[in-house]
């Protein structure tokens, strides 16, 4: 599904008319960040969004995890592995999963340490093994387990769009409501349009980090001398085609699909009759390789298709894992009270 144009734009008529439903909607999203949960057997790190769309969460999750396990911890994602048919708890395995089976989010973050899909969080944090801490990628809104550390992150390009609660808006939930259940706020490719919002944080006494995607080097220099047809089916497809026009790859031409869109033959086919038409290199996100991975309708674009590898830094690393650092001996000092 398409995120509707108004969400991103004030004063349009077809928000004001759907502000009745987004408020009931506020109501109960409001009710459940508000519900007790259940306490893991060793802490919870959560990442979320403030709105729909993509903000640049799976980077981010990506990015503590390493930092994590940097440290000595022994990290464990847990997703929910939206789009993926099987509902778990299970543990991914890339060489035998598919995107349709566990989403296209887990099998990118099963690279960097174990992943764990399941829509019953409880469950899944269950099967965590000798993990020393679960990264949660998603699920600040879903309160069944309880968080040891929550960062919510916003894109600077975008921020809270028209600031409407669904559907009248791309708000996940009262904005007031998220930000008093965050340890931080990410600030994702400079303040921009969450300025504002960076600033509420602060006042809230909520720690405001800054970091930007970061495209492979490597990637970037092989394609310097080649004209480029870019495609995405993700939750913000003008950021991935951003990052490649401000690396300096020569964009000829993009295409843009819905978040988490599984291809189908005849899109597959026309971007390669088109890239051959023009002699374009075809371009896309990780996440949509991995969806493209093992689908025999669309192999060939699967083959030929390349994937921009981008990593999330962080302004000041050392600011971010020493609150990382911190929720944990928390959560250790807790512990060893209530024993």
């Amino acid at each position: 599904m398409r995120e509707p144009s108004f969400w991103w734009s004030e004063g349009s008529f077809a928000s004001a008319l759907l502000a009745p439903l987004a408020a009931v909607y506020g109501i109960v999203a409001q009710w459940r960040l508000g519900r007790a949960g259940w306490r893991a057997g060793v802490p919870v790190i959560c990442v979320g969004n403030l709105t729909v769309g993509g903000a640049g969460k799976t980077p981010t999750a990506l990015a503590l995890a390493r930092m994590l396990a940097a440290a000595g911890e022994r990290p464990v994602f847990l997703s929910r592995g939206y789009g993926g048919a099987l509902a778990g708890p299970l543990l991914v395995d890339p060489a035998r999963h598919r995107a349709r089976e566990v989403g296209d989010e887990p099998l990118l973050l099963a690279r960097t340490a174990p992943t764990i899909v399941a829509r019953d969080r409880v469950k899944g944090a269950g099967i965590a093994g000798d993990a020393s801490v679960i990264v949660m990628d998603d699920g600040f809104h879903n309160p069944s387990l309880v968080k040891d550390f929550s960062v919510l992150v916003v894109h600077g390009r975008h921020g809270i769009g028209n600031g409407r609660l669904i559907p009248a808006g791309p708000l996940r939930a009262p904005l007031d409501a998220q930000l008093t259940r965050a340890h931080a706020l990410i600030v994702v490719g400079g303040l921009g349009r969450a300025a504002a919002i960076a600033e509420r944080a602060r006042a809230a006494a909520i720690p405001v980090l800054q970091a930007r995607l970061r495209a492979d080097a490597g990637v970037i220099a092989w394609l310097s001398a080649r004209r480029v047809l870019a495609f995405a089916g993700i939750g913000d497809p003008d950021k991935f085609f951003a990052t490649l026009a401000e690396a300096g790859v020569a964009l000829a031409a993009t295409r843009s699909f819905p978040d988490h869109h599984r291809y189908t033959r005849a899109e597959a086919i026309a971007l390669c009759d088109d890239a051959d038409g023009a002699g374009l290199v075809l371009m896309t996100t990780e996440k949509d390789l991995a969806r493209l991975s093992g689908e025999d309708r669309v192999k060939e674009l699967a083959g030929r298709a390349k994937a921009l590898p981008v990593t999330l830094a962080f302004e000041d690393e050392e600011d971010v894992k020493s609150l990382l650092l911190k929720s944990l001996a928390r959560r250790t000092d807790d512990g060893a009270r209530r024993g």
